[in-house]
């Protein structure tokens, strides 16, 4: 037939192989764009959250647990709780032996004073550091503290927030945002040992932000 292109048959089934090809790559940008739409958060910071735990190669979870899980519970967002807070170096190396969820004790050193307010209310947190960390661990500082939401909304054990010591600027000001609080690994599972929040770190007042009770 006229205008009729005769195709050999290795050139088809080459042709078929791409399509194939094709159609697995498109499957596959689907699928890992259809996930990531699928974690959920308002902020960076929760979408990170939810992902690490969504994760079974991160998650902190028991596999019920993880099987289960759609998100974490967050307080709204509230720019409230991110306060500048005033750093008083401790004077001297003061060390405390804070008690865990098992029999090990964790050595920390008390590496300052945190002063800060929330709502016009006058807050001090004692902020420490790991008497024996880990190399890629140096430059964390350990903020655990307690609140009045305790038991009720959040985690009964208290919560932690994460700070470097690249964090506090030369004037001795740190940034603190408490929507970025969250649970110690034994809110999900008894298989973590988890430092226990010293009393010292007792807030007088409900800080509504960060990382909610988590019902197992």
């Amino acid at each position: 037939m006229l205008g009729q292109i005769n195709v050999s048959l290795p050139y088809k089934l080459n042709y078929m192989k791409k399509i194939v090809l094709l159609i697995a790559i498109l499957g596959v940008v689907s699928c890992n764009s259809q996930q990531k739409r699928s974690i959920k958060g308002e902020t960076e910071f929760q979408r990170e959250m939810n992902a690490q735990f969504k994760d079974a190669s991160t998650s902190p979870l028991t596999r019920r647990g993880l099987k289960k899980f759609d998100g974490l519970a967050f307080f709204p967002v509230d720019s409230t709780y991110r306060v500048k807070a005033t750093l008083a170096k401790a004077p001297t190396e003061r060390i405390i032996e804070v008690p865990t969820t098992t029999e090990r004790v964790a050595v920390y050193q008390v590496y300052g004073t945190l002063t800060f307010k929330i709502k016009n209310q006058e807050c001090q947190l004692l902020i420490y550091k790991n008497k024996y960390p880990q190399e890629a661990y140096k430059e964390h500082l350990f903020l655990p503290f307690l609140d009045k939401t305790n038991g009720v909304s959040s985690y009964k054990g208290g919560r932690f927030i994460d700070v470097m010591t690249t964090d506090i600027q030369k004037d001795g000001t740190v940034i603190i945002d408490f929507n970025k609080a969250y649970n110690p690994y034994c809110a999900y599972s008894n298989r973590y040992s988890c430092p226990i929040t010293p009393s010292e770190n007792a807030l007088d007042l409900a800080v509504e932000a960060g990382v909610m009770a988590y019902k197992k």
